[in-house]
């Protein structure tokens, strides 16, 4: 159970320059029957700005709308799944500094793609177990830029697009009201399966640096060979009943369901046409008849930053996902290892 009234005011950045499907299929980039399955119309790409550059304009925004003063941060936790621009330092202190929350306690979250769930629960965490209700700053940027990395190619059903979310997280308490426009948190629950990391793991061998194996990560080896071993039929039916278990314990968790709130929408990590048929759209529609939406026709997936960017969406002025006063909506995330989240969020 979340305690207390835990408020979040979410935001993104993202470049705005974009590579289009229809060129990548001109190019040879991709396959018309990838272009089928992904069903995504271009990816954003950051020509020049590192990942933890784009993180502090977002962190920006994020402050700006929560109308949250950068040096009252009692935390920044940032996530990534990718290369943040140098080979051996902290990026999450490069967030901080950026941002201008120099009393804060800078953080790195790893968890793959479920990085902003895994951040936004420590937040969580922080902002209730500490008597001054000081708010954290969470923050994801991912660039998935060549040589090392192939956007449209690297995986098999995932196209990587670049961007920064940011979200404050903070809780109200006596006559502190909920910031105009933010979420209130209503429910996040995880699950995981440490026993499917090999999905991502080259199994012949630990590298002793980057890159090693090959100039660009090959998501799509490692994928085959765990395939190969474990079954594409078995594997998708395992993401189906640990998406539909943790979306099921949000709702509980939330009062959502049978003599309960109503339940306006479910987000969906951004993964593609197929991968909602074939995984998330049965997963939730064995919990809640509400409908679902994949927003990544424009952004791919986003690496860490999914969850907050589909959170944005919802509390967003323009968004058409934007919640009304007193509606409820779920977001689900999920990161290689592997891991899953749900999060349940209401509009006060």
């Amino acid at each position: 159970m979340i305690p207390g009234q835990v408020w979040l005011s979410p935001a993104q950045w993202l470049p705005r320059t974009a590579e289009k499907t229809v060129d990548a299929l001109a190019e040879g980039r991709v396959t018309d029957g990838e272009a089928d399955a992904m069903g995504y119309e271009q990816l954003p790409v950051s020509s020049d700005e590192s990942a933890p550059q784009m993180a502090v304009r977002a962190a920006r925004r994020a402050l700006s709308l929560a109308g949250t003063p950068a040096e009252s941060i009692a935390a920044t936790l940032h996530a990534w799944t990718y290369y943040q621009g140098h080979d051996f330092w902290s990026p999450a202190h490069y967030v901080a500094a950026g941002s201008g929350a120099l009393h804060s306690i800078p953080t790195g979250i790893q968890q793959m793609c479920n990085g902003a769930a895994a951040a936004l629960q420590s937040a969580v965490h922080h902002v209730t177990a500490d008597a001054s209700g000081a708010p954290v700053l969470v923050t994801t940027a991912d660039r998935f830029a060549p040589p090392g990395f192939d956007r449209w190619g690297g995986d098999y059903g995932v196209w990587y697009g670049d961007g920064a979310t940011a979200a404050v997280v903070g809780r109200a308490t006596g006559t502190d009201a909920v910031p105009e426009g933010s979420l209130t948190l209503r429910a996040l629950q995880t699950r995981a399966a440490p026993e499917l990391e090999t999905a991502h793991r080259d199994v012949d061998t630990f590298h002793a640096a980057p890159h090693t194996a090959g100039p660009a990560v090959d998501v799509r080896r490692a994928k085959k060979a765990f395939l190969a071993t474990q079954g594409k039929a078995e594997f998708l039916g395992r993401l189906r009943r640990e998406t539909s278990e943790v979306l099921a314990a949000a709702l509980r968790e939330a009062g959502i369901g049978p003599g309960g709130q109503e339940l306006h929408s479910v987000l969906l990590p951004r993964l593609g046409r197929a991968t909602a048929r074939e995984v998330y759209g049965p997963a939730v529609a064995e919990v809640t008849g509400a409908p679902v939406a994949d927003l990544g026709e424009r952004t791919g997936h986003l690496g860490a930053g999914d969850l907050l960017s589909n959170l944005t969406a919802l509390s967003a002025g323009a968004s058409p996902y934007r919640l009304q006063r007193g509606q409820y909506a779920a977001v689900l995330s999920a990161g290689a290892g592997f891991t899953w989240s749900a999060v349940v969020v209401h509009r006060p």
